[in-house]
């Protein structure tokens, strides 16, 4: 039986307004379709997103959707979850949104271990505003803001959110959509912060101005920069240095944000004493 796309998007609003090979419709389809293997009601789903690009994702997805403020992605889902524990909050920001501006509220939502699930589109610029680095760009590039090449280190997002404390982070690109639709499932399984890094193209504003003329193009230098974990673990270390390593990266158990919130509420409405670390240890 053919995939009914048309019952969760808001066919209204199509065709998009991304630009031509944009890899954001190939992460959009990965992302419903995960939704689909998961079994989950879109009147039980929040798709939070804030500015660019990415943002755009809340136009496109026909279910409750939130259109944030710049960086505040991660703040808004974290009232929404706390709010409505019981329903499934994806906050899709871009590599801008969500690690500069709003890199504060990424750390500490991957601090608190809420179940929220952060899709990171990552393509290296800010695309919607012409070009500008992001803290992703790589050095060397080309950019609005650094016209004789980018000399600002790159954040590894993946390496930030592990550092930061998230339960589960991976890493994919839109190469290959099946397995970045895998890997949004064991995301979406997760109880906990769920943290996807998924490196993308922007081949207008990234790509043509640093000597990569088409889409195609873009897509070849994401391929060449990425490689599955367990190679990347083979690989001397000098070379690791030019790779990002795909796949699940950290997938651990910790008590979660709202069940610990839970516990506070009862402390304060006298159902039970006072909360000790204990508690929180035999939650894992």
């Amino acid at each position: 039986m053919a995939f009914n796309y048309d019952q969760y998007l808001r066919v209204d609003k199509m065709p998009t307004l991304w630009c031509w090979g944009c890899g954001d419709g190939v992460i959009l389809k990965a992302t419903i379709r995960a939704i689909e293997k998961m079994g989950w009601n879109m009147d039980d789903v929040c798709v939070v997103s804030g500015i660019g690009c990415s943002g755009r994702f809340s136009s496109y997805i026909n279910c409750n959707t939130i259109h944030t403020t710049h960086g505040r992605t991660v703040a808004y889902a974290t009232g929404v979850k706390l709010a409505n524990p019981d329903k499934h909050v994806i906050v899709v920001a871009g590599d801008g949104d969500g690690l500069a501006i709003g890199g504060n509220h990424t750390i500490h939502g991957c601090r608190r271990n809420i179940d929220l699930n952060f899709i990171l589109i990552n393509n290296f610029i800010y695309g919607l505003t012409n070009s500008q680095i992001s803290p992703t760009t790589p050095q060397g590039m080309w950019c609005v803001s650094a016209k004789r090449g980018n000399i600002d280190p790159t954040f590894d997002a993946c390496e930030l959110a592990k550092g930061a404390g998230a339960t589960f982070v991976a890493r994919e690109s839109m190469l290959d959509p099946k397995k970045l639709e895998k890997v949004l499932v064991k995301a979406f399984s997760h109880k906990g912060f769920s943290f996807i890094d998924v490196l993308s193209n922007c081949h207008i504003n990234l790509g043509r101005k640093n000597k990569m003329q088409s889409a195609m193009e873009n897509l070849q230098w994401i391929d060449s920069i990425t490689t599955p974990l367990k190679k990347w673990e083979a690989l001397p270390e000098e070379e690791k240095l030019n790779k990002f390593p795909t796949g699940i990266l950290r997938e651990i158990q910790r008590p979660e944000y709202c069940e610990m919130y839970d516990e506070v509420i009862a402390v304060a409405q006298g159902k039970r004493g006072v909360i000790t670390q204990d508690d929180f240890e035999k939650k894992i």
